[in-house]
């Protein structure tokens, strides 16, 4: 018996139909903005593939995976956190909560997002893995200071893979500058 994984991309467009047969407006205009930018991302894919001069079987190529999907989706989290903070500040609740019902569409397609303490077992780690000294915005070396920001880059750098998608990234940084600092 053969099972098949059923794509991120393939379950997005899969709901989408859904949506539409549902008559569900947020969630049927949220899935048509992620399915174009889906789409943008395999074309720009597809571009950088033929400057590189790899154009055998171009279109399964430049076809996204999960994880690229996953960080088209991230993405649009992303805006659509960054809108309501926005739409909070100026008072436009209305706003705010049309983006906060596209905001909840989108996190069903998100990996389950990590608690805070696991982020910060996860930094102590890339901490202690970058040689970097907890407590130290700079880091002496024996011949300059790493200022605070390369100091921080270095731990993101190792700590990233283990969080992208499954934790908000200011929050990572902020625990990250917490450690450093």
């Amino acid at each position: 018996m053969c099972y098949h994984k059923i794509m991120l991309k393939d379950k997005i467009k899969a709901d989408f139909k859904e949506a539409f047969k549902a008559k569900e407006p947020v969630r049927l205009s949220v899935l048509k903005m992620v399915n174009s930018e889906i789409g943008n991302a395999e074309i720009n894919k597809r571009g950088k593939l033929i400057k590189e001069g790899k154009s055998e079987n171009i279109e399964a190529a430049s076809a996204l995976n999960d994880e690229e999907v996953l960080q088209v989706v991230s993405r649009e989290v992303k805006k659509r956190k960054d809108s309501i903070e926005a739409f909070e500040k100026a008072g436009r609740a209305e706003l705010a909560e049309k983006e906060k019902a596209e905001l909840a569409a989108l996190m069903t397609y998100m990996p389950e997002q990590l608690p805070e303490e696991k982020i910060r077992e996860l930094a102590k780690k890339a901490v202690e893995q970058s040689g970097l000294p907890a407590g130290e915005a700079g880091v002496k070396g024996e011949k300059e200071t790493c200022p605070p920001e390369r100091s921080i880059g270095k731990v993101m750098a190792l700590l990233a893979p283990q969080v992208r998608g499954k934790a908000d990234g200011a929050l990572v940084n902020k625990i990250v500058r917490e450690l450093l600092g």
